[in-house]
């Protein structure tokens, strides 16, 4: 019995041929060792020259204490239930056709709440109770939650309106006199609770010695616009490819070009669901980027573009040299 083997046909984007000319020596570990003392001394000297970005965190507290109208504002609709985060959907709450989406393609509804917010609950009432020795405050949370839901919306409503006209001097707000209720009362208290820092440890309380869970005051602040205008004066904001800036004139994430650049086309920059379409976009072309050694024609480019003799032009050069030499 004989076997025979069959020699598979050459396919120049898959296949290597083998090697006949020179070899040269090359120490990788010593090429790796003085490109990494040379990339740390070069980090070194540019950290002490430059420093690095420190920009002071935005909380609650120097929100409240910065612009108390635009927190006061902010909080009505916490607590009215009209905030963008009181109806974002998943994660956060379930309100129906909220969820992004591309057609049938519902990642954020198919995984569901899984960290439910109640912003009036969360934001509002619940930091109010852990205020010690203010009977009135807690006579006025006891009359709101027990008033009528329309009660409540009308005290909520005539707050808001009111709230729009206010003015402040210094940290202290100023809202005209009106119908609202309880709503008065709690508004003010959470006011002063956020100038006093007390609002951002009973947001941060999760029961736990490490509290590391930032997303309540984050959503809180995000609801307002002092963030985005913090946000607008550093141009960190998505219309401003925010993604890939550093506060103030240090260079950023400029690897993130692609995926921010996405945000800028239509119709991404007018979408609802741009956050899932570029994400889709992205995740198609890192697919391609992967299997590019698989798919064919794609896979050809190079070796019919000669793209490859412009990088080692070095090398063809001294190849010819050699050649001619021979000859």
């Amino acid at each position: 019995m004989s076997t025979t083997t069959r020699r598979r046909r050459f396919n120049p984007d898959r296949d290597v041929r083998e090697w006949t000319g020179a070899y040269a020596p090359y120490d990788i570990l010593k090429e790796a060792v003085v490109a990494l003392v040379a990339v740390g001394v070069l980090v070194v000297l540019l950290a002490v020259v430059f420093s690095s970005p420190d920009e002071r965190a935005v909380t609650l507290e120097s929100w409240a204490k910065a612009n108390p109208v635009d927190f006061a504002q902010t909080a009505i609709t916490q607590l009215d239930g009209t905030s963008p985060l009181a109806s974002y959907g998943p994660p956060y709450n379930s309100t129906p056709g909220a969820a992004q989406h591309i057609g049938f393609f519902e990642p954020a509804e198919w995984l569901g709440v899984h960290q439910p917010i109640d912003t009036a609950k969360d934001f509002v009432i619940d930091p109010l109770r852990t205020l010690p020795n203010d009977p009135r405050l807690q006579e006025a949370l006891n009359r709101y939650e027990s008033a009528a839901p329309q009660q409540q919306q009308d005290w909520t409503t005539a707050y808001e309106k009111a709230a729009a006209k206010a003015s402040a001097s210094g940290t202290a707000l100023h809202v005209s006199a009106g119908n609202y209720g309880p709503v008065g009362t709690m508004m003010s208290r959470l006011t002063s609770m956020a100038q006093s820092g007390a609002l951002d440890g009973a947001l941060l309380s999760q029961g736990q010695f490490y509290n590391t869970n930032y997303t309540k005051p984050l959503l809180f602040i995000a609801s307002g616009s002092y963030l985005a205008d913090l946000a607008g004066q550093q141009h960190l904001q998505g219309t401003q490819w925010g993604m890939m800036n550093e506060t103030g004139n240090y260079p950023g994430q400029a690897w993130l070009w692609l995926y921010t650049m996405w945000y800028q086309v239509a119709p991404m920059n007018t979408s609802s669901n741009a956050d899932l379409e570029v994400w889709t976009i992205m995740m198609v072309l890192t697919a391609a980027l992967v299997f590019l050694p698989f798919i064919p024609i794609l896979r050809s480019i190079p070796r019919w573009s000669r793209v490859y003799r412009l990088i080692w032009r070095q090398h063809y050069r001294d190849a010819a040299r050699a050649r001619a030499v021979g000859a």
